[in-house]
Order: C-alpha cells, then sequence, then structure tokens
C-alpha cells in the first residue's frame, strides 16, 4: 500500500518468485504436484488437504493445525500449470495469487524446473516481511519436492 502522507492508500502489489531444478521428467514432476488436492504427497508441513466444491476449493491444514483455504482459479494440463487464490489463512496478505508450474529443460529428458511464484497485497506487515515469508515457503516447498523426487 502506498501510504504517503496526504495521498489515500491504494493496494500495491508485491511479488516473488522461487524456481528449482528437480531431478525427474517434467510428466513425473506434474504428475506428482499437477493434482490441486496433491500438497501432502509431497509437502511436508502441509500433511491434510481436503477437497470442497468439487476439488475447485481445497481446506489444508498445517501441523500447527492451521487452516489455509485456497482456491483454484486457473487450471492448464497441456502447459502444466495451475493458480490459486487464498480464501483464508493466517498469512499478512490480501488478494493473493499464486502458480505453480513445471517447465521442461532443454536436453535433460530426467529434469525439470518448477516454479511456484506469487502476487499479494501485503496487510499488516511491510513489502519486505511478506516477500520473504513467501519466498520462504515457496524455497523449502521446492526443496521438498527436489527430496520426494530424489
Amino acid at each position: 500500500m502506498d501510504r504517503t502522507p496526504g495521498k489515500p492508500w491504494r493496494n500495491v502489489m508485491a511479488s516473488t518468485s522461487v524456481s528449482r531444478l528437480v531431478p525427474a521428467s517434467p510428466e513425473r514432476v506434474w504428475k506428482l504436484i499437477g493434482g490441486f488436492g496433491s500438497l501432502p504427497d509431497w509437502l511436508p508441513y502441509i500433511p491434510e488437504s481436503t477437497p470442497e466444491e468439487g476439488g475447485r476449493v481445497r481446506r489444508l491444514k498445517n501441523p500447527d493445525g492451521d487452516v489455509i483455504v485456497e482456491r483454484l482459479v486457473d487450471f492448464n494440463e497441456t502447459e502444466r500449470r495451475y493458480s490459486y487464490t487464498i480464501l483464508q489463512a493466517p498469512f499478512p496478505v490480501v488478494d493473493y495469487i499464486s502458480t505453480l508450474r513445471v517447465h521442461p529443460v532443454t536436453g535433460q529428458e530426467d529434469a525439470a524446473e518448477v516454479q511456484w511464484s506469487g502476487r499479494f497485497v501485503p496487510h499488516g506487515a511491510t513489502d519486505e516481511e511478506v516477500v520473504a515469508l513467501f519466498t520462504g515457503i515457496f524455497r523449502d516447498g521446492l526443496a521438498a519436492l527436489h527430496n520426494a523426487l530424489s
């Protein structure tokens, strides 16, 4: 948000993106992560995902019991990507949208690049704090994915 004195506040998006090479073909990676309810299959800090609304919404729980509710807003099987928004979470953001995408690596059939990116408006925290939070979540998540595929 622009907090310039004398000016009305306005929403300003912050963003972060993390990419990681993983030791598996794009097809194998997508088979593991491409389902909207598949986070518990590869992400240790999300042990529970309950589908709602025909699978368009997922209700996640972390090991501390915090609830995170996310809605699928875009899914493309051919391009191996999906995007989602947060409906409820203990994170200091609004207007959050994130994309998880799998890219082939030229000349390497058994490797893929996975990109996890997000845009959001910090709410009750600084841009730097929220960017650091989600950069850490994405980085740790992709490290867990790498380990699951190794």
